[in-house]
């Protein structure tokens, strides 16, 4: 029998899980291309609000420490952000640092993440 409980909860998933499944859908997406931080969430947290919106934070938190390793690019307005603990306002990720401020407004174009 389930815990009432355990349904009211968001789903938690570990750092490595979000890393996996970022960049997983990076390299999914293709070289010169973006995907928006909620689509890593949804993967992990389903298509309701409830479910992925809670994991926004920890996604943001995993693509600062691969930005800082290399393996993503953390882009504002199609431009890579000069640092990635001080950025503010809607975002988008790419691949690492193969991705060019002029291959990622390419990607930037798709706005709606799909």
């Amino acid at each position: 029998m389930t815990n009432p409980q355990d349904t009211a909860r968001p789903p938690r998933a570990s750092e490595e899980v979000i890393a996996e499944t970022l960049l997983r859908l990076v390299a999914e997406r293709g070289a010169g291309k973006t995907i928006c931080p909620s689509e890593v969430a949804r993967a992990l947290g389903g298509p309701h609000p409830d479910g992925w919106s809670p994991l926004m934070q920890p996604v943001r938190r995993v693509a600062v420490r691969l930005m800082k390793a290399g393996q993503v690019a953390i882009l504002r307005k199609g431009r890579p952000v000069p640092d990635p603990d001080d950025f503010r306002g809607i975002y988008r990720l790419a691949a690492g640092p193969g991705a060019s401020g002029r291959d990622a407004e390419e990607g930037a174009g798709n706005a709606s993440g799909v």
